[in-house]
């Protein structure tokens, strides 16, 4: 690694001009999602990082002060190192960044989301599985042209679903496309919303 390529990573070429940007939940690594986003699309180049913070002797992207309660400082550093790695990256690997999909579960979907609010140049697309709101604004990015599909669990006793739900109703008054859908689950991801993700990824 050199420069700004200052997450260690896997990347798998594809066939197709499309990359996901895999971002694995807490106590994950850079190989976690690789099944998750072969999944999702047989075709596409896959780049995926390991989180550059341990809690617990877990990766995370981003330190926590309790569950569920945010660093913010700690937040707005890790967002900027990450979106400055996605940029990199896609110069190295030669990747066209208006293809760039990330997919983030939990920890990696918070950090998503965090890009989108705070970097809002460097993704287009994201798909966030158990995701909540990262942080406040006083005002919203322009994210019009963004699309993003959220996936919730109904029952999940980590991230309440008003707090997705406003996650959702944020990203959409900034206006991105939102698709927002909650399932019979709890933090753990069901076979029904990863084929619906793949059929709204399969549609764009």
């Amino acid at each position: 690694m050199s420069g700004e390529l200052n997450y260690l990573h896997e990347f798998v070429p594809g066939s197709s001009a499309r990359t996901l940007l895999l971002l694995h939940g807490t106590g994950g690594d850079e190989r976690d999602l690789l099944p998750l986003g072969r999944d999702l699309d047989r075709d596409a180049a896959l780049l995926s990082p390991r989180g550059n913070v341990l809690e617990d002797n877990r990766r995370r992207f981003f330190r926590r002060l309790a569950e569920g309660v945010f660093d913010q400082e700690d937040l707005k550093r890790r967002t900027d190192d990450l979106a400055d790695f996605v940029v990199a990256a896609a110069q190295q690997y030669g990747l066209d960044r208006s293809k760039l999909v990330a997919v983030g579960y939990s920890n990696g979907a918070n950090i998503a989301a965090s890009i989108l609010l705070r970097r809002p140049e460097v993704l287009r697309t994201a798909i966030l599985l158990r995701a909540m709101v990262p942080f406040e604004l006083e005002k919203l990015p322009d994210l019009s042209g963004v699309r993003v599909w959220i996936g919730g669990g109904k029952q999940d006793t980590l991230i309440p679903r008003e707090n997705t739900e406003r996650l959702a109703e944020m990203l959409s008054d900034a206006g991105a496309e939102v698709t927002a859908h909650f399932f019979e689950a709890g933090h753990s991801l069901t076979s029904v919303e990863l084929l619906l993700a793949h059929r709204w990824l399969s549609a764009s």
